[in-house]
């Protein structure tokens, strides 16, 4: 899947130590597809990483793009997925 990552998410993959791998399986492979809850346009694709404990991994896109624009990327601490 083609995509394009803003500034800040090229920043956040690295400050935080997220692969590259983990992001795209997010972004391809959502458990969960949630809708932005105040920006229309933004979409959050959350995956659990199980080399990383099952922790959530929130990618947020703005799917109205082609191809999509990643925004952020980061562990949602509070959210778990049954």
């Amino acid at each position: 899947m083609d995509y394009v990552l803003t500034d800040h998410a090229r920043d956040a993959l690295e400050k935080r130590k997220i692969p590259v791998a983990w992001m795209e399986h997010a972004l391809i492979h959502p458990e969960v597809t949630e809708a932005d809850p105040i920006d229309p346009d933004l979409e959050h694709r959350l995956a659990r990483i199980a080399e990383f404990g099952n922790r959530v991994l929130r990618v947020i896109i703005n799917g109205k793009t082609t191809p999509p624009l990643v925004v952020t990327v980061f562990f949602d601490r509070r959210r778990t997925i049954p």
